[in-house]
This record gives structure tokens, sequence and C-alpha cells, in this order.
């Protein structure tokens, strides 16, 4: 599937989080909605912002964004050493927050991967899994990413995530002067030596719910065939390119992104 881009770069009315506490470390969580519940998991350098991206698909879900461990509010706990560390987390959570029924999660890049691990080791709490421009495996040949993120500038990383650099706009002015490097720490502590998974494209097959890729179809931070391997290695699943858009397309083309999870979760609930 194909779709076409659109330029959207209204900013949303802002979220203040509330800080909750998960079993002794404050977690921030912005909160709006009705509907299905929706675990949004972000990415390196997008903790702390509610996107128009997230005010799309607040109008059919109850949007949940925590920052990620480390990123934005939520401070880095001591105990965070591997990914069964972050996914058990937010198992925590999700109980915190009275989440009992499978509910939809969407990662996108880093929070993709994430997702992804919490699916293979929750599978039963998962009613749909959405991954947006996800890292986290290793292509056939070549780099699992283009650039080194935590050598690179934040223009840098700006230039080659984002191929449409007014976009930029759409982030909250707070945000864009925090930079990017600031809320990549658990990226970093988690992904430092090695950028990818040996053991997710095995586990994939756990996933129990249907599954959406999104990708960007002129991303040139993650390899093309990182989104497809996903696609390949989950059992139920769909993959959607968006033409043109970086690999910030949340940012970049909030509209059309928004407008594929929710009428691939529509889809869901009608079955």
């Amino acid at each position: 599937m194909v779709v076409p881009t659109h330029r959207r770069l209204r900013l949303p009315p802002p979220v203040r989080p509330d800080l909750i506490d998960v079993h002794g470390t404050p977690v921030a969580v912005r909160r709006r909605g009705a509907g299905p519940a929706l675990l949004f998991l972000h990415g390196a350098g997008l903790a702390g912002r509610w996107l128009r991206f997230h005010e799309l698909l607040a109008r059919r879900a109850d949007v949940v964004a925590p920052d990620q461990l480390g990123c934005g509010d939520t401070p880095m706990p001591d105990w965070l050493h591997g990914f069964d560390d972050l996914v058990t987390h937010y198992d925590d959570l999700r109980r915190t927050l009275g989440l009992h029924r499978p509910f939809d999660l969407v990662g996108y890049s880093f929070g993709g991967w994430v997702a992804a691990e919490f699916a293979v080791t929750y599978p039963h709490l998962v009613r749909a899994l959405v991954l947006i421009a996800p890292v986290g495996l290793a292509p056939p040949d070549g780099p699992p990413v283009a650039v080194d993120p935590f050598a690179a500038t934040d223009r840098e990383l700006i230039e080659l995530t984002m191929n449409d650099l007014p976009a930029v706009g759409a982030l909250p002015h707070a945000a864009r002067r925090r930079g990017l490097h600031a809320d990549q720490a658990a990226y970093a502590r988690l992904s430092w030596r090695r950028p990818y998974s040996r053991r997710l494209p095995r586990l994939l097959r756990r996933v129990t719910a249907p599954a959406l890729v999104v990708v960007g179809g002129a991303d040139r931070y993650v390899p093309v065939e990182v989104p497809r391997r996903y696609h390949r290695l989950l059992p139920d699943s769909r993959l959607a390119v968006v033409e043109a858009a970086g690999h910030a397309l949340v940012v970049e083309r909030p509209d059309a992104v928004a407008d594929l999870v929710g009428g691939f979760l529509d889809g869901i609930g009608s079955r």
C-alpha cells in the first residue's frame, strides 16, 4: 500500500503530563481522548511532545503517551540494564493505569523496537500492534542505521531523519530548544554496542495480534529492509508506505500516518 503525502504542520493544544508512580519510578504520562486504549511509545528525541499525530489519534482512541525511561520528564532508573527491564516496566505501567484488557500498542522508531519486544513477551495483552519506521532489526547487508546517532550532531540527525525540514516547526519550541540528544538516554543504554537485536527475529513469531508496519518511502536513516523484515517476520502483518516521507514521518506527515493507523485499528475492531 502506498499513500500520498500531506503537509500539515499545525500545532495541537499542549497536553501537560501527569507524574505516575510506577513502583517507585515517576513516569511522565500525557493522556487524551476517548475510545479503545492506545499506548504510544515515542522514538529517541521525541519525548515530552504532544504532536499533531497524537491529537489525531486521540479523536478515536484513549491515547496514553508516556515519556520513556531516561527521556523527557521521566528519570533514568538504576535498574534499567536490558530490554527485559524496559518491557517489564511497561507491564507495570499498564497495570498502574488500569489497562487490564488487551490494548492497541503503537511504537515509533526506537519505540517500535520496544513495542515489538513487549508484544513478543506479552502477546495476550496486545490487541493490535503498529510499528512506525521501527529500528531494532539488522538488514541483510550494511548497517542497521545510516549514521551513529550518538556521534552525530542534532543538526545532522534532523537533516538525515527529516526530508521536510519546515516540519521542524511542528515541534513545540521548548522541545526544539532541548535538542535530540537529551532524550536518548534509554536508547543509548540499551543499544550503544549493538543497535539491533539478535534474538528478536526468532521471537516475532510469538506475536498474535494483527500488525501494521508503516515506513517512509524516502527514509534515509533506517534502511528500508529493516521495516520490511519486520513485516515478513510478523505472523499477521500489513506494510504501508508513505511516499516521499522521511524517518520522522509522524512529524512530517501526521495526517497520512494517523489515517493509516486509525483505519487499520478500525478494521481490527470490525473483525
